[in-house]
């Protein structure tokens, strides 16, 4: 198979990506703040596109995973890493060679950029050569680059380069100075005056001298006398210049498109590996997913919020990692217990995990099963907009018939307090309806909560509920474990705490 993409299986893949908006869901589940931080410093590759497309099939995410793994080596990083670097520095020549106002030292420039595109690409073929590669994205890359590297037309093209950079260092010439003139001649053998004056002026030494030497920088603009000393020069050597130009105009296209495509696309490997680097030293791991389009038994040991823990760790904050799984049956887990205590950060966690597993990313934790849904949906608070004339229960009630339509037995729902502005008795009837349909679909989906009995309609829903610390039940512990919901325990613990359960004040008014 030869070589389409680092990235993407197929070739199509890669068209849908390249300008793909964000989906609903990025801003509800903190990806906008993920994919921020793993693309931060690299604009010029423009990956956001790479984050906004999941891939639609398990080959697709096998094909990612495959790299990954092999990017884990640091010798394959470190050639990555090189290459990357050379190209940057292509980009950086023909940028520079854009801006010039003389056309001679522009074509100058290119030169120098397709010696440093040879080069790169030279030596990133040799480097494959001699790697264990095990991903067929880079064994197909390296298959790609040796016949490429070996084609009459790079070869004719480095031997160009190479023979123009001779010629041009060969250039020789003399400049005669008189007062304000200057007068530009081939160079006949003439001596090397510099000796003379020096033993003219050799005399006039009076022991060491004050060093009035400057720091001239090197810019590579030429002022207007240089330009006009260059013209003349090229008029004195037009076979040479002539070369240069017929060279400039014949590759202008000179990229490679495999190539450039190669070394933008690895940079979204490269930003995701980074970015999970910083986790460890926190001692927090990534695992690659067991990812399934047809098991809808998923479970997850020791994650976390990937946007919030990129935030802890910058704080020195600890982080605190959960399990979560759904068996047989189980499709659904409706999340209780206190206020702030980690149940909307669980949510999101199980749509980043998903999401990410979509990319074919490692997902934040030791182990993972996800399912490959087709559509993530979320519905999360809103503040009421006056513009749309609604109240917060018509606005949810509307949101949630739109997933509900669009729907299907593949997608994964998270949702996020729907009804608070309501009863707790309309909150309980409309939950359960809304429950209902979402169960019927068998999709999967998590529900956080302040009704506990939406936790137990039936085989199809599990109970989780945000712990906290039994010595403190004021004190939020951040864990969220499977079990009944017990909203009245957790009053009940705060009413002994404080002196205020049934018994204790019975006790008091006895007194």
């Amino acid at each position: 198979m030869g070589v389409h993409s680092i990235l993407f299986l197929r070739p199509e893949q890669r068209a849908a990506a390249e300008d793909a908006e964000a989906p609903d869901c990025f801003r509800d589940l903190h990806l906008d703040q993920v994919v921020e931080a793993v693309t931060a410093g690299r604009s010029e590759y423009r990956l956001q596109g790479f984050f906004h497309t999941p891939l639609p099939d398990l080959e697709s995410i096998a094909y990612r995973h495959e790299v990954f793994r092999d990017l884990e080596s640091t010798a394959l990083e470190a050639v990555v890493r090189t290459f990357a670097d050379r190209m940057r520095a292509v980009r950086g020549q023909l940028a520079r060679a854009a801006k010039l106002r003389y056309p001679l030292q522009q074509e100058r420039w290119f030169l120098e950029a397709v010696a440093t595109y040879l080069d790169a690409v030279g030596d990133l073929c040799r480097a494959l050569g001699g790697l264990d590669l095990r991903s067929r994205g880079f064994q197909d890359l390296r298959a790609y680059l040796a016949g490429y590297a070996g084609s009459p037309g790079f070869t004719a093209l480095a031997a160009e380069t190479a023979r123009l950079r001779q010629d041009l260092a060969g250039v020789t010439y003399s400049l005669h100075i008189h007062g304000n003139r200057i007068r530009v001649a081939r160079y006949a053998g003439e001596g090397d005056y510099a000796a003379d004056v020096e033993a003219t002026f050799q005399r006039f030494r009076r022991g060491p001298t004050k060093d009035n030497r400057v720091d001239i920088r090197d810019w590579p603009e030429m002022n207007h006398v240089e330009a006009a000393v260059l013209e003349r020069v090229a008029l004195l050597h037009p076979e040479v210049f002539g070369a240069l130009h017929r060279y400039c105009e014949g590759y202008r296209d000179f990229l490679d498109r495999v190539v450039a495509d190669f070394d933008r696309e690895v940079q979204f490997y490269l930003a995701y590996l980074e970015h999970c680097r910083r986790f460890s030293a926190a001692g927090l791991r990534f695992c690659y997913p067991d990812v399934s389009d047809r098991s809808k038994a998923i479970a997850a040991r020791d994650t976390y919020d990937l946007a919030l823990a990129d935030r802890l760790v910058r704080e020195g904050r600890p982080v605190v990692c959960n399990d979560f799984a759904l068996r047989g049956p189980e499709r659904i887990m409706v999340v209780t217990g206190p206020n702030q205590g980690g149940k909307t950060t669980f949510a999101r966690t199980v749509g980043q995990l998903h999401y990410l597993a979509s990319l074919g990313c490692p997902v934040p934790g030791t182990a993972a099963r996800l399912f490959l849904c087709d559509r993530l949906f979320t519905h999360f608070e809103r503040e009421e907009r006056v513009e749309n004339l609604r109240g917060k229960l018509q606005d949810d009630l509307l949101r949630l018939r739109e997933i509900l339509s669009r729907a299907t037995p593949r997608s994964l729902v998270i949702v996020n307090e729907a009804f608070t502005s309501t009863s707790l008795r309309d909150a309980r009837f409309l939950g359960r309806r809304v429950l209902e349909r979402f169960l019927a679909l068998d999709l999967l989906g998590v529900w956080v909560t302040f009704v506990d009995e939406l936790a137990a309609l039936g085989d199809q829903t599990v109970s989780m509920v945000s712990t906290v610390d039994p010595a403190n039940p004021t004190r939020r512990t951040f864990k969220i474990v499977r079990r009944p919901a017990d909203g009245r325990a957790y009053a009940a613990a705060i009413a002994e705490q404080y002196g205020l359960s049934y018994e204790r004040l019975k006790e008091r008014l006895a007194r």
